[in-house]
């Protein structure tokens, strides 16, 4: 192909569904370009940043009315090949524009235009002088000898951040500068964090018990597969990851670890950095650009041996990848819940089958969807069906408080069980999921309820804040002291949340200490992590919680779990809700009776007969989800169907229901081309909120057998929704695989 010929396809971050065509830049030979790289382009009346896909000799464009791109950007790509590769897959499956799928893939600051380098650092080295120093001359200054022994210990030069964060720095670091044993240099990240070593631990590993040893001896084994690694809570699935790890880090491989939440990563990177002395880096929101930026470039150039982060990070590259895990794999928030809709989890099997790398997929709890692909021999199925180092399971006790008198959610037995546990030093966690004080202000006189006016919602009594708050849109506006219907100030706050919960407990136990651990007390960037530490010294104490704490966290002293309210996932128009709350349940109640104090789990519930609650208490996870597996057999739902959602939204009425129609007309007129077999279409209909934050929402269903005929009729319809007449007056998306239908 000759240069005159040569035709630049990019990817540009725009919601239309296509490629562009471009001319070269002026002064750039066409044939030394490599996709992946960035090039600034004229987009509109704007300069935008866009993404080499490919070389081609031919446009659909008349020549005449090519615009030439104003300068390249990179020299060589900021994504590699395989990164494309799944870039490219995904923005056919989850259809959405390839342009914003490859912005996605960007931390900000590269996707602004920014170079892809390291900014320079200043790190902490030892002089000549204090590397040959007797550190018996530091005996009556201890911190001193502190610092230079932790230099000698390392084996790349720790950054300033690091020291601050370790509290290295003040009068002896200023000491040590005076004489000349210490030093600040400047250079590169990359540089700083080269981590070639024989051994990379920091501390041995501990000994395996049989079945971690034989999950561990498969895992080996394994080149390329995903493997689903069910491992009740406190079985030692973080041991078994970490093992793994170091072995593939002995042969100069990376791995990369997801977590499902930020509020999960503090404790998974000081796990891992106990463990190891390599670069680990991180990845999460929140990380400022800069710092994301060289965290992303570490991964991407191969002087990160470990990345943990959260959902985004599965689109990281990584120079020498060995290994992903994905942790706490059936949480739903893995799954993105606007914009490019992708599952990372999914994203995370398809990629480890793109790079030929084994992919681990942990849960004591996994979604129906793994557990059906392990049943079926998709994924290799390994069980961890024992706690570690002699910890036993908690007992259960199903609590029915049908008929009994409640004081603020609470039956007298549990308030007795809970005052027998804390006057033994242990620790207590009040379990439900609402934060808030009460999710209801009613006026008892004439029955007004303070609802949102954006939202089809109730108003949450927020009592720290002295507002009314919707969880939904976060309006707000202050508690009323009387009804504003007929004036009357008998206003009832009806229903329990954190806050409420919280109140009770000191007038139940006024002599202990309550932390409330929830949205609303971890808005600090360190406030999680310093209640946390507050938690693991070990003193009594009851902690009050939202689903922040039913996963990942280990409290040694913690030995009873009260759930208030077992009921709401009982009776929910969401398929998906008895899956959801029987995983949730299994992971608060797993906080319990993790060390040698045994545990004890109450479940306060109005329905303590009910079938499925019963047989998960009694049989366990595994039998729970088969019987909710035999219902979506027998019902045709996932994992034994597949299902896509086009929602639409307007800020009038009429439209997103008028434009679904649209959608459903062009779709069976598809249909009736293709004439599949098993493939439904539901709808439209309002969604179960249909106002929120403003705007009236409406969804319609697809439903199908068989994913790759689901997936030719998108294909085909897809492109014809952007010419349908009310497109460009709602908003509308595809949520392919969608976790939540409501």
């Amino acid at each position: 192909m000759s240069d005159h010929q040569v035709i630049l396809r990019l990817a540009i971050p725009s919601p239309l569904r296509s490629e562009f065509d471009y001319l070269p830049p002026e002064g750039v030979v066409p044939g030394t370009l490599t996709p992946g790289v960035r090039l600034l382009v004229p987009f509109g009346k704007q300069q935008v940043t866009a993404i080499l896909l490919q070389l081609v000799s031919s446009t659909e464009i008349e020549p005449s009315k090519l615009r030439q791109a104003i300068r390249l950007i990179d020299d060589s790509p900021v994504l590699p090949q395989p990164m494309m590769k799944l870039c490219r897959w995904a923005s056919g499956y989850y259809h959405h524009p390839i342009g914003e799928v490859l912005n996605n893939a960007l931390p900000v600051l590269l996707r602004k235009g920014e170079s892809a380098s390291h900014r320079p650092i200043k790190m902490l080295v030892l002089t000549d002088e204090g590397s040959a120093s007797d550190t018996s001359q530091f005996k009556n200054a201890p911190r001193q000898r502190a610092i230079v022994e932790f230099l000698r210990s390392r084996q790349s030069p720790p950054a300033a951040s690091e020291i601050r964060q370790l509290q290295m720095g003040g009068s002896p670091l200023r000491s040590l500068l005076q004489k000349n044993q210490v030093a600040w240099i400047s250079a590169s990240k990359k540089s700083a964090s080269r981590h070639a070593h024989a051994d990379p631990l920091n501390e041995r590993p501990l000994e395996l018990n049989q079945q971690q040893q034989q999950v561990f001896n498969q895992l080996s084994q394994a080149s390329q597969h995903t493997h689903l690694l069910q491992g009740v809570t406190g079985s030692g699935k973080t041991e078994v990851y970490l093992q793994i790890i170091e072995r593939l880090m002995r042969r100069g491989k990376q791995a990369l670890v997801l977590v499902p939440e930020i509020g999960l990563t503090p404790q998974t990177v000081d796990r891992f950095k106990l463990r190891f002395k390599v670069p680990i880096e991180v990845l999460h929101s929140g990380l400022n650009d800069r710092e994301r930026l060289d965290a992303w470039i570490s991964a991407a150039e191969g002087s990160a041996a470990i990345v943990i982060g959260t959902r985004s990070a599965i689109l990281t590259p990584l120079k020498n990848p060995g290994v992903i895990v994905v942790d706490e794999e059936h949480d739903s928030s893995f799954k993105q819940q606007d914009g490019f809709r992708y599952s990372a989890r999914d994203l995370a099997v398809m990629r480890g089958f793109e790079e030929k790398i084994p992919v681990i997929l942990g849960s004591a709890t996994p979604s129906l969807e793994s557990l059906h692909n392990a049943q079926t021999g998709r994924y290799k199925w390994l069980h961890l069906t024992m706690r570690a180092g002699g910890a036993v399971m908690p007992n259960f006790h199903i609590l029915d408080i049908k008929s009994r008198p409640l004081d603020e959610g609470f039956s007298g037995p549990l308030v007795k069980l809970m005052a027998e546990h804390l006057d033994r030093g242990n620790q207590v966690l009040v379990f439900i999921n609402r934060r808030g004080f009460a999710p209801t202000l009613l006026c008892h006189q004439c029955g007004w309820m303070a609802r949102c006016r954006r939202c089809d919602a109730r108003l949450t009594i927020h009592i720290h804040s002295n507002s009314l708050l919707c969880h939904h849109c976060s309006a707000q506006s202050p508690i009323h002291s009387n009804c504003p219907d007929c004036d009357s100030p008998q206003l009832t706050r009806l229903g329990l949340g954190t806050e409420r919960i919280e109140t009770a407990l000191h007038k139940f136990f006024p002599e202990q200490r309550v932390i409330r651990i929830d949205r609303d007390t971890t808005r600090g960037k360190k406030s999680m992590r310093s209640m946390l530490t507050e938690i693991q010294r070990g003193h009594a104490c009851i902690l009050v919680g939202t689903q922040m704490l039913a996963k990942g966290h280990h409290f040694p002293k913690l030995t009873l779990v009260a759930i208030l309210d077992a009921d709401a996932g009982l009776f929910s128009s969401d398929f998906r809700a008895v899956e959801k709350m029987g995983q949730l349940l299994l992971q608060v109640t797993g906080r319990t009776g993790r060390s040698e104090r045994a545990g004890q789990a109450v479940i306060q519930t109005h329905f303590g007969d009910h079938p499925l609650l019963a047989c998960l208490i009694r049989d366990g996870y595994l039998a729970f989800a088969k019987s909710i597996l035999k219902e979506r057999r027998a019902t045709v739902l996932p994992p034994y169907s597949h299902i896509v959602l086009v929602r639409a939204e307007a800020t009038k009425q009429h439209l997103p229901l008028e434009f679904l129609r649209e959608v459903r007309k062009t779709a069976e007129s598809v249909l009736a081309r293709q004439k599949p077999q098993h493939l439904d279409l539901l709808g439209p209909i309002p969604s179960a909120m249909e106002k929120k934050a403003g705007r009236f929402r409406a969804q319609l269903l697809f439903q199908a057998t068989s994913r790759n005929k689901l997936q030719a009729l998108l294909g085909e319809c897809v492109p014809l929704l952007d010419k349908l007449s009310l497109a460009r007056k709602v908003r509308w998306s595809i949520d392919v695989d969608p976790s939540d239908t409501i």
